[in-house]
């Protein structure tokens, strides 16, 4: 079982920077990939950033290349979502989820967070 608790979403105006962070429960968190998630109002929760379990391996979907990055610290239990240029169609909640088995890309994770918001304002 793990135990997620997502924080550091606000407001922000557009251009801005924040930075989310994940942390974990559990002794296992170090073999699980870790994916971050975004829902906006009246939309379908959509992947955004996906790691591996020893950071080898990472992921960004399309809209957030260049802009966000994801990393992970096993040593702490915590993932981090590093966002930058931020724009108000990022505007969403944002969830931390983890999953014991590929592939990274896919809405399909095990666990998830409560979210946290996000709001960027023009």
């Amino acid at each position: 079982q793990v135990q997620l608790v997502e924080s550091g979403g606000g407001s922000v105006q557009a251009g801005g920077s924040l930075r989310l962070s994940c942390a974990a429960s559990g002794r296992t968190f170090s073999t699980y990939a870790m994916g971050w998630f975004r829902q906006a109002p009246g939309k379908e929760r959509e992947f955004v950033a996906g790691i591996g379990w020893n950071s080898g391996s990472t992921y960004l979907a399309n809209s957030v290349k260049g802009r966000f990055t994801i990393s992970r610290d096993n040593a702490k239990n915590m993932v981090y979502l590093e966002m930058n240029s931020l724009k108000p169609e990022d505007t969403a909640v944002y969830y931390c989820a983890a999953r014991n088995s590929w592939p990274i890309v896919t809405t399909d994770y095990d666990y998830w967070g409560q979210g946290t918001q996000v709001t960027v304002s023009s």
